[in-house]
């Protein structure tokens, strides 16, 4: 028996409870995982709230990644003590996923964990952390380095945005950190951020063309505030974007794109190939200053996530949370 935060529908309605299940309940799967921790992210948020329907079928185990420890496996590149870490490949939303002491699944869907990181660590950065490399080296593979000019980064404040911040800091590049919560300005200035910009400021409709600003871009936000980032791009700028909590709109012209040259990429970590993850926790293990992890994380049980899931749709989560349900 293990326990699980489990989400069903009804007609009456969606439930969210935390129940005791059996074995023999876990979906197909070629390695069993006896979870340590998962993390709260926003699709969870919305999984967890049904505010958009990200889950697929119920009942559904939420959780978009988990770290732990095979406990079995027929999967030839995995044995019982392993330590492993899982982000995307649908579980939470089609396939059951982290938020329970047992997972099953596909063992071409896990990474060895890196030695660098505990489990608490590992979700510490999680998928929100995992995305926010890959946007990293989405900026470096087209060009971007510190001398091209400042980066900004959307969302500053939340789970992507503070790994985003950490990292870009820590590899010299001038960071501009965009937040709709100014209260934060210190603790974002702690991470390395050079500015921090109100998101107030990006968010009504702006010019086609505004000035020149910046040579990269993180942006979680999507929607206009994406638009007018790609409007105030440096000439053959790049902006890696990866979120959507402003919107799924983009209401922007091509004149960033044919007149400046700038490049738009799309970051997904969902279906990513596992050599663009192996790469992402190689790098996290090197360019994200482990200093900042504590300050970035906060640590609930499983009887938390329910009420805290608001809280995250609603920006008002700092940074990262890890679910410890071993």
């Amino acid at each position: 028996m293990f326990q699980a935060l489990l989400i069903d529908k009804t007609d009456a309605g969606q439930t969210v409870a935390i129940q005791s299940l059996h074995d023999d309940a876990l979906p197909d799967g070629d390695v069993t995982v006896d979870v340590a921790c998962s993390s709260l992210n926003y699709k969870d948020g919305l999984a967890i709230t049904g505010a958009s329907p990200v889950v697929r079928k119920f009942p559904m185990v939420p959780g978009i990644d988990f770290c732990g420890t095979v406990s079995a496996s027929s999967h030839p590149d995995f044995a019982p003590g392993d330590a492993v870490v899982l982000n995307g490949w649908g579980v939470g939303e089609g396939h059951w996923g982290g938020m329970a002491q047992r997972a099953r699944v596909k063992g071409d869907w896990l990474v060895p964990l890196p030695s660098a990181f505990t489990p608490e660590q590992a979700m510490a950065i999680g998928t929100a952390g995992y995305t926010a490399m890959l946007c990293v080296l989405a900026l470096e593979r087209h060009g971007v380095t510190p001398a091209s000019g400042p980066v900004v980064v959307t969302g500053a404040a939340g789970g992507v945005g503070t790994v985003a911040v950490a990292v870009l800091a820590h590899l010299g590049y001038e960071v501009h950190a965009v937040t709709g919560r100014l209260s934060e300005t210190e603790f974002l200035k702690s991470l390395g951020a050079a500015e921090v910009i109100d998101r107030a400021t990006l968010s009504a409709p702006g010019k086609p063309l505004a000035k020149e600003r910046w040579a990269g871009a993180v942006d979680v936000a999507g929607g206009q505030v994406l638009a007018n980032v790609c409007a105030a791009m440096k000439y053959r700028g790049v902006v890696a974007a990866c979120g959507l909590a402003g919107g799924m709109g983009f209401p922007a012209t091509v004149a960033p794109f044919i007149l400046r040259g700038v490049t738009l990429a799309g970051i997904d970590s969902v279906m990513a190939p596992k050599a663009d993850r192996l790469q992402a926790w190689a790098r996290l293990a090197t360019d994200l200053p482990m200093h900042h992890l504590q300050a970035l994380t906060t640590t609930v049980g499983l009887s938390e996530v329910a009420a805290l899931a608001p809280a995250i749709l609603a920006g008002q989560v700092r940074g990262r949370v890890v679910v410890k349900v071993a």
